[in-house]
Formats: structure tokens, C-alpha cells, sequence
């Protein structure tokens, strides 16, 4: 495909001065438009070494307000980058809504420039050929546009470019043997970019190839490109609203194939408090040993506590954070999602979040409030919560592929319980604070949450992430059970 490509198309200079200032002015009428519309923009420059990304994005930086736009260079990962996901780093840069964010290579490093180098294997490489197409699938999505280009330029052009940088002072420091290396390899290069793209196109993020050997052509085709793809994104998010997010309706007896995976939980289990205090020390002992073998394995640990209302989270987190260092872990609690992460992909907060190697995150509820609370209370479409369910597990299966430990625990009391509780809370003044209007509030659509958990725990216990499920009327044998699990899941990873 890149081989029958025309590289030397050509514009004549006074045909580029009469319509590139028009496409400049309805660029800058995009950039406002899709900050209008709440559309994230993320567009990706790919391309052999001297295509000229650096000044094709230097020139949309110039008709671009710098209010509403970042440049995002991909290098060589960092050491704090090694230490996470490879896709960690790009979670982090999305824009928001109505942001531009400007990719000087990419993603797409992983599958080009890290596999032609052999810094990845062939099965890591077909690894990230599926973490992509996830990624862009989900962005997409969400409603983000994704623009990705192809500068397309011939050998020879490469070559007088180097040797043009070469001849300055100026930009001599530029130019690397690796760039020499690539140009004396074209035509490997070529195939691999030819394979990138044709695993990687997509309805939603189509690759547009620039034949850039002329700056004036390929600036006028990019300009172009970017004004008609937000555009017709603007376009659709008006024509087409989302399906409005409306609460749960009230669901009946038939909306539940008894026995459930909850009926079938034993919530008589419990402990005395004389066994708790006894097995309780030697668990604690055995869990500080375990952070710190996992800290010199460089393993990764990810710890869900989701529940009840009063289920016990707060207090089964505490007895397993006694045994830890504090200088290992982090408690993350999940709350409602602020201005700016309600502005991105409901997954990049978590992802902002996750631990490096050797350390352990802990949250205090997780993603999970997608399926759960999102979807009950209406704070999300059908359609978001349905496809979260996919998401939710690439997301902790890119985790795992890392070499992450993942521990899901679900809490579960029964409904007599946590009236109990609450009752507690509630006549108790150094307890009060605990109980809320919203705990009763949500209390009286206990149906509703228990249809949500059965089909969250059904649809992403994975291999790499199942759930567990704590007995939790008794809070002593919840605890216990919690440290444990943790303990046996760090021990196979650890030893």
C-alpha cells in the first residue's frame, strides 16, 4: 500500500497562499466548536524520521488557541513509566472535553520503533497490536475523536532531509545513528508501518497516509483532514444525543434466577473474638514478610474492597493496612468523580492510579461504581454501563499482562444487618457521622443494587481478576477471610 503511494504530490505556491488561510480560519472555527460541543480531540503523528511532525504540529500550533491544546512528545519510556503499564502513560495524557491533544508519535511506538529495535517480542508485539485496538475502541467510544497520520516520505527525501539538518549547527545534535540506520532500512520500515496500519484502521480511528516529500501539500491535506473530522464529529454528537440516563427501574422477582450467587452465601460464618485476636497477629506477620518479598520482586498489587453500605470496608481495610509499610501502599477512596474527571473517559482516574512495581494500591470502591451505583441511580446511560462490563475487564487484564496482582473483594451482608448497623450508627454520637440520608436513600432500592452486584460479579470474575466473596454479618471473619485471600494471592506471586 505505501509503496504505490505518491509521494511527490505537489501544490503550487499560489495555490497554497489562496486557500490555506481559509483552512487556517475554519480551524481555529473547529477548535471552538468542539469546545462547544464537549468533544475530546486527540491526534496522532506518526511517520519516519524527518516527515516533518515536529513542524506539522508547530504550524497547527500557531492557528490554535494555546488554551485548548497540548503537545504530547513520546520518547523512550522514563524510569517511572517503565514501572507501570505501557499504556500508563498515554491514560494520562487524554485530553478532556473540548481539548486538542497533539501526539508527537505515540502509542504507536510500541509496535513500531520498539519492535523493528527488538526491544519487544513477537508476542508482546501482537500483545500490543490488541491493547491498541482496545484503547482507541474505548476512547472512541466515549465520544473522542481520534485523527491519526501517516507522514509518507520516499528514501531519497529522507536522506536529503538528514543531511540538511547535518549541514547546521543549529540542528545538528538532532540527527542519530538511529536515524541513518532507519534511512539505510527503509523499506523495512515501510512494511512495518504498512502492517501497523492495516491492523489499526478502523471505522472509528481511520489512519489518513500525508504524502509529505512537499511541506505545502501535506499541510494543506492535514489542515483539511482535521477541519472535516471535527466537523462531522460535532455534526453527530448534536443529530445523534445519547440516549438519555435514566435510574434503574423497579425490578421484580423474575429479574432473579434463584438460587443467586449471593443466596448461595454462607453469612452465619463467624468468629469469636478470642480466635480473631489470635489468628489476626499471625496473618499480620506474615503480611508485612509478603509486602516487602513483593517489593523486591517488583510485583504490582491492585486491592478492591466494594460492599454494602456498612458492610464493614473501612474497618477490613484498616486491620490489613496495620501490617503493611506505610511507605508501600496508598488507600485510594472512590468518591463522585470531580469536574475534570467527569471531563474524561470514566476509566482514566483509576488508571492515573494504579501502583508501580513493588507497590500496592487499595481501594476504598473502584470502577466498579460504573455497573453499580452509576447504573442504578441513572448516572449513566444503558449503554455506557452495558459496554463497561468489556472495559472493565480489558482494563484489569492490561494490569495483569503487566504482571499485576488483582484482589476483588465483595462484601456482603444481609438486608436484617445492615438495618442493624445503621440503627447502631445512628444512635451512637461518635458513630453518627457514618450515616448519611443518602445510606437510607439507597437502603430502600436494595433490589435494585442486588440485581446490579449478581450480574457485576458474574460478567468480571476473570481468571487474572476474580471476585471473593466476604461473609461480613460477622466483621471479625471478614477480616480474617480478607487477610487471608491477600495473603495467598501474594504468596503465588512472590515466591
Amino acid at each position: 500500500m505505501l509503496e504505490l503511494i505518491d509521494v511527490n504530490q505537489r501544490i503550487s505556491t499560489e495555490e497554497y497562499e489562496k486557500s490555506f488561510p481559509a483552512l487556517e480560519s475554519e480551524l481555529a472555527a473547529c477548535q471552538r466548536m468542539a469546545r462547544q460541543c464537549g468533544v475530546p480531540v486527540a491526534i496522532v503523528f506518526e511517520g519516519l524520521d524527518a516527515a516533518g511532525k515536529g513542524m506539522m504540529i508547530n504550524r497547527l500550533a500557531q492557528v490554535l488557541d494555546p488554551r485548548g491544546f497540548r503537545v504530547c512528545l513520546t520518547g523512550d519510556p522514563t524510569p517511572e513509566e517503565q514501572r507501570r503499564p505501557w499504556m500508563w502513560r498515554f491514560w494520562k495524557e487524554l485530553p478532556g472535553a473540548g481539548e486538542i491533544v497533539m501526539f508527537d508519535h505515540s502509542w504507536y511506538r510500541r509496535i513500531l520503533d520498539d519492535y523493528a529495535q527488538k526491544r519487544i517480542s513477537e508476542l508482546e508485539y501482537q500483545q500490543a497490536v490488541h491493547d491498541i485496538l482496545e484503547f482507541e475502541h474505548q476512547l472512541a467510544d466515549s465520544g473522542m475523536l481520534i485523527i491519526k497520520f501517516w507522514l509518507h516520505i520516499s528514501a531519497r527525501e529522507q536522506r536529503r532531509r538528514l543531511k540538511e539538518l547535518e549541514r547546521s549547527s543549529a540542528t545538528r545534535w538532532k540527527v542519530t545513528k538511529a536515524q541513518w540506520k532507519q534511512n539505510e532500512n527503509y523499506d523495512k520500515w515501510i512494511r512495518l508501518a504498512e502492517v501497523a496500519i492495516q491492523r489499526t484502521s478502523s471505522s472509528h480511528s481511520p489512519w489518513t497516509v500525508v504524502e509529505a516529500n512537499q511541506g505545502r501539500f501535506a499541510r494543506i491535506k492535514v489542515f483539511r483532514a482535521i477541519v472535516s473530522a471535527i466537523k462531522q464529529q460535532c455534526e453527530r454528537s448534536q443529530q445523534v444525543p445519547p440516549r438519555p440516563a435514566t435510574p434503574m427501574a423497579e425490578p421484580d422477582e423474575s429479574s432473579f434466577y434463584r438460587p443467586t450467587i449471593l443466596d448461595r452465601v454462607d453469612l452465619t460464618k463467624s468468629l469469636s473474638r478470642e480466635e480473631y485476636e489470635q489468628r489476626l497477629k499471625a496473618l499480620h506477620n506474615k503480611l508485612y514478610e509478603l509486602e516487602h518479598r513483593c517489593y523486591l520482586k517488583k510485583v504490582p498489587v491492585v486491592i478492591v474492597y466494594e460492599g454494602w453500605d456498612a458492610a464493614g470496608k473501612g474497618g477490613t481495610i484498616k486491620r490489613l493496612t496495620r501490617a503493611l509499610d506505610p511507605r508501600g501502599y496508598e488507600v485510594v477512596p472512590i468518591g463522585p468523580p470531580t469536574a475534570e474527571e467527569k471531563a474524561h473517559h470514566y476509566l482514566w482516574r483509576f488508571w492515573r492510579r494504579i501502583p508501580k512495581t513493588g507497590h500496592i494500591t487499595i481501594f476504598d470502591r473502584s470502577w466498579y461504581g460504573r455497573v453499580l451505583v452509576e447504573r442504578v441511580e441513572g448516572f449513566c446511560t444503558q449503554e455506557e454501563w452495558e459496554r463497561a462490563y468489556r472495559e472493565i475487564n480489558e482494563f484489569e487484564r492490561q494490569l495483569a499482562d503487566f504482571g499485576t496482582v488483582i484482589i476483588k473483594f465483595w462484601l456482603h451482608i444481609d438486608a436484617d444487618e445492615q438495618l442493624r448497623r445503621f440503627q447502631n450508627r445512628q444512635s451512637d454520637p461518635q458513630k453518627q457521622w457514618k450515616i448519611t440520608e443518602e445510606d437510607w436513600r439507597n437502603r430502600a432500592k436494595w433490589k435494585h443494587y442486588e440485581l446490579a452486584v449478581i450480574e457485576m460479579l458474574e460478567r468480571t470474575s476473570t481468571i487474572y481478576a476474580p471476585w471473593t466473596i466476604l461473609e461480613a454479618n460477622c466483621k471479625l471473619f471478614a477480616r480474617i477471610k480478607s487477610l487471608q485471600t491477600v495473603i495467598e494471592r501474594l504468596e503465588s506471586a512472590a515466591c
